[in-house]
Order: C-alpha cells, then sequence, then structure tokens
C-alpha cells in the first residue's frame, strides 16, 4: 500500500508529488503531465501571470521557470508574457526532473477501504493508498451556459476543448465571455482569417495595466507592491497569505472567490482585440438552436436605448469562455458514497482544512477546488507552491494517525468511533 497517491499532473500534482518525493513517502503520480496545457490551450496563447510567479514547486526551488528558460537559451523577464507552449515544456522538464515517475494512465475511481483507498485505472489496474491528492486541475468543472447545454458538439464549444483553432479558419465564430480566454480566442480567432465576435454580459470590458516595472522607488513599492496575483495589497493578501485568507468567515471567502479578480483582458491583447474584432456588450443569450449552417442565438442586448431589445444573431459555431465551476458534485471520479459523504461549503465546493485535508480523512483536494477555502491564488499556478507544502504536511500528520482498536474509515462520514486519533509528538 502506498503512502501518498497523486491524481492529477498539472502544477498543482506535480508540485505536490515533488514535495513528497523529498519527505521520503512512498507515492504513485497518475495522469498526463501538463494535460490541460498541452491539449486545452491554443496555440500562440500566452500565460497571463507573470514569469516569475509561474513556478512549480520543488522543495529547494531549484527547478523555476528562468532556470528551464535559462537552459533554453531564452529569459523569462518581468513584463514579458510566456508562451503557453514554453510553459508547458517547462512542466515536462520540471517532471522529469523533480518528480518519479510519471504514470500517464487515467485514474477513473477513487474509493474508501479498509486501511485507505483505492483507486481504479482506466486499464483496471486497482491500486491501494493510506491518503490520496485529488489536483485534477479545472477540466472536470467546465461551465457551459444553460442556453447552450443539449447543442452538438459541431455547434457549441468550449474554450478549453481546443489546442489549437484552425479548424475555424475562414468560418464564422461567435465567442460568449468577457474575461481572457474569450478575448485572447477571439484575438487568435481574428488573426488567422476567422470572422468573429465577442458577446458579453459586462457592460464594458476590463483590461489590466501593464505592470509596473520590477525595480522602482520604495515608495511605489510600499504604496503597491509585487504580488503573484498583480500589483496591491489586496492581491499581494490573495497571493502570499492563503493560510490566513482561509480564517475568514466561509461567506466572506466565498464572495471574494466568486468576485475577486473578475473577467478582465491582458494588456498584451488589448490592442489586438479592438482592431480585429467585434465586439457586442451587455449582451446576453437568452436560448440557441440549431440551423441549416450552424446555429442561431437569440440575444438580449441590455445597453441603455437598445431597439430592438431582443435580436438574433446567426453564427457557425459557437465558443463559450464562460469559464469553471468547481462544485462537489463534477468530481465523479470519487465513489458516490466517498463523494456524499464530504463536506461543502455554501457554494457547493467541498469544504478542506488547513492541510487541504477534506472532511472524509486521508482524502487531501488541490487547485481550483480549494479557491473557496484559500482563496483566489488557487485559481493560478502561484497557488501550487503554498499548496505543496501545506498539502503533503497535512498528509505527513495523517500517517502518523493511531486508529482506534479495530478501527478503519468505512464508506461514508466516519462515526465518532471511528475517527482516528491523531499521534503528534
Amino acid at each position: 500500500m502506498y503512502d501518498l497517491l497523486v491524481v492529477g499532473a498539472g502544477p498543482y500534482g506535480l508540485s505536490i508529488a515533488s514535495h513528497a518525493a523529498a519527505a521520503g513517502l512512498n507515492l504513485r503520480v497518475f495522469g498526463r503531465p501538463m494535460a490541460s496545457w498541452r491539449d486545452h490551450m491554443p496555440r500562440g496563447m500566452f500565460l497571463k501571470s507573470e514569469p516569475w510567479a509561474s513556478n512549480l514547486s520543488d522543495p529547494r526551488g531549484r527547478r523555476r521557470l528562468d532556470v528551464y528558460c535559462a537552459g533554453q537559451g531564452v529569459s523569462a523577464r518581468h513584463g514579458e508574457p510566456v508562451p503557453v507552449e514554453m510553459f508547458a515544456d517547462y512542466g515536462l522538464w520540471f517532471a522529469r526532473h523533480a518528480v518519479p515517475e510519471v504514470d500517464e494512465r487515467t485514474v477513473t475511481r477513487v474509493a474508501p477501504c479498509p486501511g485507505g483507498f483505492e483507486a481504479v485505472t482506466d486499464d483496471g489496474q486497482v491500486l491501494h493508498a493510506r491518503t490520496v491528492a485529488l489536483a485534477v486541475g479545472v477540466m472536470p468543472f467546465v461551465e457551459i451556459p444553460a442556453a447552450l447545454r443539449g447543442l452538438d458538439a459541431s455547434l457549441v464549444s468550449h474554450s478549453s476543448h481546443h489546442s489549437d483553432l484552425i479548424r475555424f479558419h475562414g468560418k464564422d465564430v461567435t465567442v460568449i465571455g468577457a474575461g481572457q480566454a474569450a478575448l485572447e480566442t477571439a484575438a487568435l480567432l481574428a488573426e488567422q482569417g476567422t470572422r468573429v465576435r465577442v458577446l458579453a454580459r459586462a457592460a464594458r470590458l476590463s483590461w489590466n495595466d501593464a505592470p509596473p516595472p520590477w525595480e522602482r522607488p520604495w515608495w511605489q513599492s510600499a504604496r503597491s507592491p509585487h504580488s503573484g496575483l498583480g500589483p496591491g495589497w489586496r492581491n499581494w493578501f490573495y497571493s502570499e497569505r492563503p493560510g490566513v485568507f482561509r480564517r475568514l468567515p466561509e461567506r466572506t471567502r466565498t464572495r471574494i472567490t466568486a468576485s475577486a479578480l473578475g473577467p478582465a483582458g491582458a494588456w498584451w491583447v488589448r490592442d489586438r482585440v479592438e482592431r480585429a474584432v467585434e465586439v457586442l456588450l451587455a449582451h446576453e443569450v437568452t436560448s440557441a438552436r440549431a440551423v441549416p449552417g450552424g446555429v442561431r442565438l437569440e440575444v438580449l442586448s441590455r445597453a441603455n436605448g437598445s431597439h430592438p431589445p431582443l435580436r438574433s444573431v446567426e453564427t457557425e459555431h459557437v465558443v463559450a469562455a464562460t469559464g469553471f465551476t468547481a462544485s462537489l458534485d463534477r468530481l465523479t471520479l470519487l465513489s458516490a458514497d466517498l463523494r456524499d459523504s464530504l463536506s461543502t461549503m455554501i457554494d457547493g465546493s467541498p469544504e478542506v482544512g488547513r492541510d487541504f485535508e477534506s472532511s472524509y480523512p486521508g482524502l487531501f483536494l488541490a487547485g481550483l477546488v480549494t479557491a473557496s477555502g484559500f482563496g483566489p491564488a488557487m485559481r493560478f499556478v502561484h497557488g501550487a507552491t503554498y499548496t505543496a507544502g501545506a498539502l503533503v504536511r497535512g498528509v505527513r500528520r495523517h500517517l502518523r494517525v493511531r486508529p482506534l482498536s479495530g478501527a478503519i474509515p468505512a464508506p461514508g462520514r466516519p462515526s465518532p468511533s471511528e475517527t482516528p486519533t491523531r499521534a503528534y509528538g
């Protein structure tokens, strides 16, 4: 039986695995390394985060993005966006040098068993581990608006469903959304010769400013410090103090997570959108249906003085750049009894303790699904560093558990008589 099974091999899973290996844990890591970055982002995209805020985490801090880039003869400078392809290659390099060999099979089911958990791979192998860390990224949480659900994939897709956009060359495409994914997707489509428009519920687009210089007068840094989520003290708190964020009242945490760092485009994509993309603001899709040659959208305009308020838009394809909803019910790889036993927060996301352990002992969670617990940093690569250190400390504490005589975790929430006692000595 393994000490730890890491499910997922993106920035969070790889960082956790690196810390766990350094701690001497007997572990296995499953997943296609950097799959979201390799398979679900079109070529030509860039990281929105600064290079120094995009490091995967190893305990000694030697496997940074700038170190990898220097080895490739390129630089990773503040204020210069990093291509997604380079970041994905960096993650593969990190996996080779900082993590035990990754098993690229998919784990399809995790369930409780005596002494821990059993995991089933896509080819039917069953493995057992005392603890499990789920670092499944964002793909289980894809959100498509209700008005678009049920249409064929040839007509509607999510922005994360594309590793390239060439299939839309010469076509007419409508992108739904007002965030970076929507705006950068629209820019790439326009630049390859696609007729593209953006529909957004927002009354105006928001654009992030170019970051201030790294070296600047002390008083400017004191007024608005750099952080992994952008300049400013509020961003610094979200970025650098997730453990303190977790101590805020639950309603405050969920409200901040839902609203902070809302939809906005990066400064370096603004002119590419404004010169080439039609943008329809204060427009909401109310219904959609297939028609010959594509899809017809019924769109409600909420702009002041808009006549008529309801219009039709016909397009060959709709790309929903509408984000992700990290709710417990979407973690379908967990057995039903295990999933049903977990405590949730008011927004439907699973509740996690100070070391990322769920309410079921031994099951740890990482990444986007923990954002309502630890704050907006968990939506970005930058959050992997705090997560990896805290989670592995939690796993080590759990492995020092002395169960009561004859007691083992059973499916469903453990009863008080079954709850292990921890030995911290």
